[in-house]
């Protein structure tokens, strides 16, 4: 389903230079945060995702999520009741997907993450598929996401999106040589993530990654 048209403007507006931080198993040396930074004061508590729905193929008209057959992001959890929450939740995926869509396509420029973050989450973004780009990498296997929660601004236009991560069925594959490597499940296959989604007011509907917290192994995700 198409909800939404994303203009140029919004598409490129966001393309900026490159901050490098860490990168890899997903503890890129993000600080946590208890507020939704930047957003003025929050909602009391995070509340549970409520009701079970299937992530749909909700995106702005002419960007391309597209992933590899051998490739899968599994968004294992409800969407909550609060209409801005599911939205910002949905596009939250779209934000994953739009990062290993761009390692796929080899490009840090990619539309996809160009259209789903801005800020330091588009640098974030550009970090991951950069360190993939100078290392020769690309990824296979599962990567699955669950135990999603979100809260938001009193205003509804500011959503923290938080949710753990295992990839211990997610692999990174040599791009020339196409072999996979495989290590040994542990800890550091576990990541809890919150990424602050903030409403696009110039689109119709559109949240896009501002901000993005990780937590590399993540204990309570196990």
């Amino acid at each position: 389903m198409k909800r939404r048209t994303l203009s140029t403007a919004i598409a490129f507006a966001a393309a900026t230079a490159l901050l490098l931080t860490a990168c890899g198993g997903g503890d890129d040396g993000s600080t946590d945060s208890d507020e939704i930074t930047g957003a003025g004061r929050q909602s009391e508590q995070p509340s549970e995702s409520a009701e079970p729905g299937a992530q749909e193929e909700d995106k702005p008209d002419g960007v391309d999520l597209s992933l590899p057959a051998d490739l899968k992001l599994v968004f294992d959890w409800d969407k909550p009741k609060d209409k801005n929450e599911a939205a910002a939740m949905d596009d939250a995926a779209n934000y994953v997907r739009a990062i290993y869509h761009g390692i796929d396509n080899r490009s840090t420029d990619d539309a996809a993450l160009v259209a789903y973050s801005k800020g330091q989450g588009l640098k974030y973004g550009q970090t991951q598929i950069d360190a993939r780009l100078d290392g020769g990498w690309t990824a296979t296997g599962t990567r699955r996401h669950y135990q999603a929660t979100t809260r938001s601004t009193p205003a509804g236009d500011t959503v923290e999106v938080a949710f753990c991560v295992d990839s211990t069925k997610f692999y990174s594959k040599e791009v020339k040589t196409g072999k996979v490597h495989r290590g040994t499940p542990s800890l550091s296959d576990f990541d809890y993530f919150k990424i602050i989604m903030v409403k696009m007011p110039t689109s119709d509907g559109l949240w896009q990654a501002s901000e993005v917290y990780v937590e590399g192994k993540a204990a309570k995700c196990q």
